[in-house]
């Protein structure tokens, strides 16, 4: 039960970061870490392409030294769904937090 809220968060992190600039796998994983989650890539990358699959992010692959990596940004779709988790966050936030 635990791992299925921190992948809530993890999914709340990633279209945040979405939002903000292109993101990609190992990237995300170090963002992640940053903030406490211990994430490997058998976790991530379904996670990634289920939010695709979803709508809430879209993808495009580029070269990067040689090897292809996918770069990933929210959508509109991403951004709804965002924007709706915020609210919901305050609320969660404020009654467990007081």
């Amino acid at each position: 039960m635990l791992r299925d809220i921190e992948l809530a968060f993890i999914r709340l992190h990633i279209l945040y970061h979405a939002d903000h600039e292109e993101i990609f796998g190992v990237g995300l994983i170090e963002e992640l870490a940053r903030h406490g989650y211990a994430l490997g890539p058998g976790t991530l990358y379904p996670t990634l392409a289920k939010m695709e699959e979803a709508g809430w992010l879209a993808s495009k692959l580029r070269t990067v030294e040689g090897k292809q990596r996918k770069y990933y940004r929210i959508t509109p779709t991403g951004k709804e769904i965002l924007a709706g988790l915020r609210q919901k966050l305050e609320e969660v936030y404020a009654e467990v937090m007081t």
